[in-house]
């Protein structure tokens, strides 16, 4: 006969619906993985429910290192960078692919008009698609109905690499690498506003949920850099336990999960206390971060290893890594309708 204590338990869980499966079991809220493989230039498609890769498209150069996919998930567009990393001397790419992601097929191939590196890709709530461009020190704004650049908004620093929009899209943030700062810039009316010294060298960048804070990472010290978004100024620094590259919040703004490369880990840090309150262990070299709509799973891509492993957010803990292409690195989330 089981104990007293034992049939409390099976009534609660009974009444909670049962035992939980653990949040990276559950469905994957809808959607595709997508994966920038650097290593064969091809754009992966992963099916997360099933865990594993259904596709390649080979991209039209050499080659993209971000993605991203348009609000109802049926278009990827991948920047063609070029064969070096930032600030280092190699091709200028000029072009972004453009894929469908149903037929996973390459449909146009936007030529930008001149050698620009273009390199991180986002949606704005304007609907319209914001790309960073290194060589020309812009970002290049397009209109994906007819994938051509309608605006250009300057950044005024060298190597501009990733991008962030304020929740309302009234304010772009780029991370400058070798710069070492943060270029606040108005969209309406296409002004820097504001240039935030952060570090000799920083990497990647971040924004919270409600718009208040801008993050990104110090790469010569393990450092976060903290931005307030209302004095556009440096607030603090946060100590990590190393490096950071790629981070993201939760959809609840409670946390921001952060790939730590030279450890081989992931980091969490909590977001009221600014204090990292759990390190997982991951494979070689974690590049980016990306966290399912639901808030429920990260996926943090490596690569080293051309695997992409996935967080389970409630458990804290690696659920599962996916195979992915070599030097596995941008991610972005492609809902289904």
């Amino acid at each position: 006969m089981p104990r007293r204590g034992a049939v409390v338990l099976v009534v609660v869980a009974a009444l909670a619906g049962g035992p939980r499966a653990p949040a990276a079991d559950r469905p994957a809220a809808g959607g595709l993985l997508l994966v920038a493989n650097k290593g064969d230039q091809t754009l992966g498609i992963i099916d997360p429910a099933a865990g594993r890769m259904v596709a390649t498209v080979k991209e039209s150069g050499t080659t993209g290192h971000e993605v991203v996919a348009s609000p109802d998930g049926k278009t990827a567009y991948v920047p063609i960078y070029g064969d070096s990393g930032v600030g280092r001397p190699g091709s200028d790419g000029r072009s972004i692919d453009v894929i469908d992601v149903a037929s996973r097929k390459r449909v146009a191939t936007i030529d930008l008009g001149s050698p620009r590196r273009p390199h991180c890709p986002l949606f704005g709530p304007d609907g319209r698609l914001y790309v960073t461009a290194e060589v020309t020190r812009s970002i290049e704004v397009l209109d994906p109905r007819t994938n051509a650049v309608v605006d250009t908004l300057p950044t005024g620093q060298p190597e501009s690499h990733m991008l962030v929009l304020s929740p309302d899209g009234r304010t772009a943030y780029t991370s400058n690498v070798g710069a070492g700062t943060v270029s606040v810039i108005d969209v309406a009316s296409r002004k820097v506003v504001a240039v935030v010294t952060v570090a000799k060298r920083a990497q990647r960048i971040a924004v919270t949920t409600d718009g208040r804070v801008v993050f990104t990472a110090d790469q010569d010290a393990p450092r976060l850099a903290v931005i307030d978004t209302r004095t556009r100024s440096l607030l603090r620094g946060v100590a990590l336990p190393a490096v950071a590259y790629g981070t993201a919040p939760t959809p609840d703004g409670r946390s921001l999960v952060m790939a730590l490369p030279g450890a081989s880990q992931v980091g969490v840090l909590d977001l009221k206390s600014m204090e990292v309150v759990r390190t997982i262990d991951v494979p070689k070299a974690p590049q980016e971060v990306l966290v399912r709509p639901d808030g429920r799973v990260a996926y943090v891509s490596c690569d080293a290893s051309g695997q992409v492993a996935e967080i389970d957010l409630e458990e804290m803990k690696v659920s599962r890594l996916i195979p992915a292409g070599p030097m596995a690195d941008g991610l972005a989330w492609a809902a289904r309708p």
